[in-house]
């Protein structure tokens, strides 16, 4: 038996509880880990609290990432002592995922963890970081440069707008973070950003187009504040779309894309190709800066996941939670 936080439907009410796990329970897939770390994203506390119908079939170990240690393997990529990184594909809302002590997977679905960086490292990352690092890569391939302006990064205090900051700044760029908790502005300062606004300046309805600011842009919000960046963008500017924490709609106009040329990249970090998840690991390894993003993030074990869920929904968490699922 494992230790594992279940999450069921009984009489439409959902309820999650941590408890012991057959073996004989998991999900088929060949390849069996020890799961060493996993975290709490976004979509994770949806799941975990009911807030959105994230998770797709009951019951379902939630838990969108992890990284563990190969236990079992009927494939030939992979054997028993390897260390793998697990993020998107569909784990944690269709399969059982990372929040319990074991997972079986599909090989295909996982990246070797990078030689340079250590299990917590990469959980401290997790699906946010890997996200914000495909956000960057979309803005590098687009040809914005480190010379051509502000980049703006909403939903700043997250998992994706903090770990952006990291690594936009260790690139040279000049960031702006946007944030709700202006208490949290020093902190954004240290991450790398050279200026912090507050999020009401973009989250209300504005206008089909408004002054040039931004050359570039990643947002994590969504709705108002997603149709406001993209009215502010410069000529040529280039805004990555990567979440909803505002919402899913996109209340804006076509002028910003056919009077300045703004380009509007979706980042799809579920389902992203095993080579690109490869050179976005790899990257996330030479850039970060392990002690800046210690100080980012926050240790939780399993039995505290539903708590701080919670306070994750209601913007009470900064940066990135890690859970170690082996205490």
């Amino acid at each position: 038996m494992f230790k594992g936080l279940l999450l069921d439907r009984v009489d439409d009410k959902l309820t999650a509880t941590l408890g012991d796990i057959s073996p004989q329970g998991l999900p088929e897939g060949d390849v069996t880990l020890k799961v060493l770390y996993s975290t709490l994203n976004y979509k994770d506390a949806l799941a975990i609290t009911g807030k959105a119908p994230v998770v797709r079939s009951f019951p379902m170990v939630p838990g969108i990432d992890f990284v563990g240690e190969v236990l079992e393997s009927k494939s030939d990529q992979w054997k028993a002592g390897d260390l793998a990184i697990l993020n998107g594909w569909g784990v944690g809302e269709m399969h059982w995922g990372g929040l319990a002590e074991q997972a079986r997977v599909k090989s295909e679905w996982l990246v070797p963890l990078p030689a340079s960086m250590k299990p917590k490292q990469a959980m401290s990352l997790g699906t946010a970081g890997y996200t914000a690092m495909l956000s960057v890569m979309a803005l590098v391939e687009q040809g914005v440069k480190a010379g051509d302006g502000e980049i703006l990064v909403t939903g700043a205090n997250g998992g994706v707008g903090s770990v952006a900051i990291m690594l936009l700044s260790k690139l040279g760029y000049n960031v702006v973070a946007s944030t709700g908790r202006m208490e949290e502005k020093e902190h954004l300062l240290s991450l790398g950003a050279s200026d912090v606004v507050h999020r009401d300046e973009l989250s209300s309805a504005g206008r089909p187009l408004s002054k040039e600011r931004w050359a570039g842009a990643i947002d994590s919000v969504g709705s108002h504040t997603l149709a406001n960046v993209c009215a502010s963008m410069r000529y040529g500017g280039v805004v990555t779309a990567c979440g909803l924490a505002q919402g899913f709609d996109f209340p804006a106009t076509v002028m910003p894309f056919i009077l300045r040329g703004v380009r509007l990249i979706g980042i799809d970090s579920v389902n992203a190709p095993i080579d690109k998840r490869i050179v976005a690991w790899a990257q996330l390894s030479e850039l970060i800066d392990t002690e800046l993003l210690a100080e980012n993030t926050q240790d939780i074990t399993l039995d505290e996941c539903v708590d701080v869920a919670n306070d994750l929904l209601a913007g009470k968490v900064r940066g990135r939670v890690v859970v170690n699922c082996q205490e």
